[in-house]
């Protein structure tokens, strides 16, 4: 799994920017638009809430588990329906984010939720957080589908029989390229380019090998309810947020000077956020990654 210097890269150094560009509870995972793209980004986030608490029974009384819970966007919902709900996240910035905001948060590694440390939920929810399980070293040692084997059987712990797992990941797609030929002096523009600048910006995350794998190992815990691709819904979300944190306005502009230093000192910093590419919605297009919503009931 990324480690939390991983995650303290990917997230808590960006924090002030994503929360000024998308708000205070910004919801930094796929939103859902179901082709229709005249939604506004906070219409398309709003559907994407109601699609997963109909499809996993997020409602007033029930206590709900957010693995990987970002800036607290669902977990605001989960509130807002009379429901309780718990998150856990590596970033500190995300994780004052929302507690100020009056959230439960705890910083904590979500391999090691337990019954014994959180207790029981009704149901559980992960937006976004599958994709930074396994780190590539991991991958390399084999040890990929034995990682995501046990958070399924963590998971199932705190669940009661029949109770509901939504997971929301990006897995890599059919047109993936060999880990070995992944490289930042990989042509300009190129896959291996493009999926090189994806790893700068999420260091220790390997993604899944398609849903299949990810069911495979749900096994004997869980079975599959529903499964459907949300990658043109990604595309779309992720230009509306490009929409935004490239607008200009004073704030935004100081915001981002802050950021130099760590320009100055970090190359992968500098590759991922500074070559005016957008990574993730290039191999998103190019079908080098695909994106998941799955729905699993405990067995």
């Amino acid at each position: 799994m990324a480690e939390r210097k991983d995650i303290e890269f990917s997230y808590s150094l960006t924090d002030r920017v994503i929360r000024l560009s998308l708000g205070e509870l910004a919801d930094f995972s796929c939103a859902k638009y179901d082709g229709d793209f005249s939604l506004t980004l906070e219409e398309a986030q709003r559907r994407k809430h109601d699609f997963v608490a109909e499809r996993i029974g997020i409602e007033s009384g029930r206590r709900v588990l957010d693995l990987g819970c970002g800036w607290g966007g669902l977990l605001s919902y989960i509130r807002g329906v009379g429901a309780e709900g718990v998150g856990v996240t590596l970033s500190s910035a995300q994780a004052e984010a929302c507690r100020r905001h009056g959230l439960d948060v705890r910083l904590h590694d979500a391999r090691e939720v337990t019954r014994d440390t959180f207790g029981p939920f009704d149901a559980v929810a992960s937006l976004g957080a599958f994709e930074h399980f396994c780190s590539p070293d991991a991958y390399r040692a084999g040890r990929q589908e034995q990682i995501y084997r046990g958070l399924f059987e963590r998971i199932a712990g705190v669940l009661p029989e029949k109770g509901r797992f939504y997971l929301q990941t990006m897995v890599f797609g059919p047109n993936m390229v060999p880990l070995g030929e992944i490289d930042v002096r990989a042509p300009r523009r190129s896959d291996a380019w493009y999926l090189a600048m994806v790893g700068a910006a999420f260091p220790g995350s390997w993604l899944p090998l398609g849903q299949e794998q990810i069911v495979r190992c749900a096994e004997p815990h869980f079975r599959l309810v529903s499964s459907e691709s949300g990658r043109l819904d990604y595309i779309e979300t992720i230009r509306r947020w490009d929409k935004r944190t490239h607008a200009w306005n004073a704030r935004m502009a100081l915001l981002k000077l802050r950021l130099v230093p760590r320009w100055l000192t970090s190359a992968n910093f500098r590759f991922a956020y500074t070559s005016g590419e957008s990574s993730n919605r290039v191999c998103f297009e190019r079908e080098l990654m695909d994106h998941y919503r799955l729905v699993f009931e405990r067995t």
